[in-house]
């Protein structure tokens, strides 16, 4: 298996918000944000104030990359969410939180969301002992997460997951470690997602 190196993590000083894009990295000093806590380029260090259309876009475009989304992905999600009961940001962040590459990442199988896509992508994960290669998957309750038998074997693999070892689990996560295992023990609520954002600038930017 190729080495993975990851995205570049200037998105994160753009936003001045950890998105942990380079995963466990962005928990070092060896952080980009923590060596230059301020935008890319020439005027970065100048501090915009953003009002109006400008914090909506901010929060929307931080979410975007925080789950790594297209425009169109995103805005297909966020049409769903309006379908559902409920608050339509609540509603929109929960479904991004039960996608299969987030979910593959807080489980520790990935060192980031972008690692969690190539590992789907590339057939490497099963849910309930099936193959899914579809990274936008939805997760229910009861879904067990698990690599395939010889992808289990694979040395780069293991050394991902014997990384992320420490690695905080939610709540409505249940990891088995000796088996190399994730099971949805139940649905994520809003107090679940970590990312700081205010979901309401979402849905004012696209109620325009």
């Amino acid at each position: 298996m190729a080495r993975y190196r990851g995205p570049k993590c200037r998105l994160c000083r753009t936003e001045r918000t950890k998105l942990f894009l380079k995963g466990q990295k962005c928990l070092t000093d060896k952080c980009p944000l923590e060596r230059r806590p301020y935008g890319p380029g020439q005027h970065g260090r100048i501090r915009k104030r953003l009002m109006g259309y400008g914090l909506q876009l901010r929060e929307k475009q931080k979410v975007k990359r925080y789950y790594g989304m297209s425009e169109r992905q995103f805005r297909l999600f966020f049409e769903r969410a309006e379908r559902m009961r409920g608050p339509t940001g609540e509603n929109l962040l929960v479904m991004l939180e039960r996608r299969l590459d987030n979910v593959v990442y807080l489980i520790g199988f990935a060192y980031s969301r972008a690692h969690a896509r190539q590992l789907i992508v590339h057939g490497h994960i099963r849910v309930n002992n099936r193959k899914v290669d579809i990274p936008s998957y939805l997760v229910k309750v009861g879904d067990e997460i698990t690599f395939k038998d010889k992808s289990a074997q694979n040395e780069n693999i293991k050394a991902v997951f014997d990384f992320n070892k420490d690695k905080e689990i939610p709540g409505w996560i249940e990891v088995d470690r000796e088996a190399m295992k994730g099971k949805i023990i139940s649905l994520p609520t809003r107090q679940d997602v970590t990312l700081p954002v205010e979901e309401h600038y979402i849905v004012e930017l696209y109620s325009k």
